[in-house]
């Protein structure tokens, strides 16, 4: 089996646990390929069985990896996604953060879970995916998300105006300091935390949240994934910024954005015994009460 370790840089405290994951590979006699800036990182602080392969392109992944393992946090996930892009890679997230809606599996789950992932108990939890499209490319081939696009205000000032169509039909004109349009995926992130829904990620939904909406009546709206929504912008300034998960740019007022649903999905690696619920309840804290 060929497993490729993706990762950025993290706390010293937390070599302990990457060193661990990196024996058990090594025990299970798995061919390692890591990615090369985390390999950098890494190379003088960990003992390595046998010396790894490294990669550093989308390119150089298909064929050379039956899993991908993401080693941090959910920023993490999303940066490894643009490497995995349509290659279908299953991808493992090992929790080195703090909340970890994606990368569930926690530091001290390592072992029993990479176990579990070897001996093939484990299912593919399949998560769509948005696809954004300007007139400039401003993500080049990177036009995608797991968990949302935002259109924010580039500075302090004041409020922007949101035209949101769906399928030319208009939705809304929103006064806000921004919008977000998420996936399921995205339901449980930025969105959540401006009072937008909890979607499954089975839903088949996009949902559309205002930031710091200037009008009280204005809710979140569910909408079908096969619907396009088209966004235009306006306010006093200029120039916007425009986030795509954990990428950004500034657009000008003048630019339409175009979102659908991406063509192809993200496959997660989820363990036999977890699920959707089981995350949300663990992670949000449901059910600690006194009373249960």
């Amino acid at each position: 089996m060929k497993i490729a370790l993706f990762g950025k840089t993290f706390a010293d405290e937390l070599f302990y646990y990457f060193q661990q994951l990196v024996e058990i590979l090594d025990r299970h006699n798995v061919q390692v390929t890591i990615h090369q800036p985390f390999y950098e990182f890494v190379r003088d602080r960990i003992r390595f069985g046998r010396e790894p392969q490294t990669f550093a392109a989308h390119h150089e992944l298909p064929g050379n990896a039956d899993f991908m393992f993401s080693i941090g946090g959910d920023g993490t996930m999303l940066d490894a996604i643009t490497l995995i892009r349509d290659s279908g890679i299953p991808l493992m997230g090992i929790n080195l953060g703090r909340m970890g809606f994606l990368s569930s599996i926690s530091k001290d789950e390592i072992n029993q879970a990479v176990t579990s992932l070897l001996k093939g108990e484990y299912t593919l939890d399949k998560r769509s995916m948005l696809c954004v499209e300007t007139p400039e490319h401003l993500f080049g081939e990177i036009n995608y998300a797991l968990n949302e696009l935002t259109v924010n205000k580039k500075d302090t000032g004041s409020m922007i105006l949101v035209h949101v169509y769906i399928d030319n039909i208009l939705l809304n004109s929103y006064w806000a300091d921004g919008l977000i349009i998420a996936t399921p995926t995205g339901s449980t992130a930025y969105s959540l935390s401006c009072n937008g829904p909890i979607i499954t990620p089975d839903s088949e939904n996009f949902v559309i949240t205002p930031i710091a909406t200037h009008n009280l009546t204005v809710r979140p709206v569910v909408i079908p994934d096969k619907s396009v929504i088209r966004l235009k912008v306006e306010g006093r300034m200029s120039q916007y910024l425009v986030g795509l998960d954990s990428r950004s740019a500034i657009i000008d007022s003048s630019t339409e954005i175009v979102i659908r649903k991406e063509t192809f999905s993200i496959n997660l690696v989820q363990r036999l015994n977890d699920n959707f619920f089981t995350t949300i309840r663990q992670k949000l804290m449901w059910g600690r009460d006194v009373r249960n």
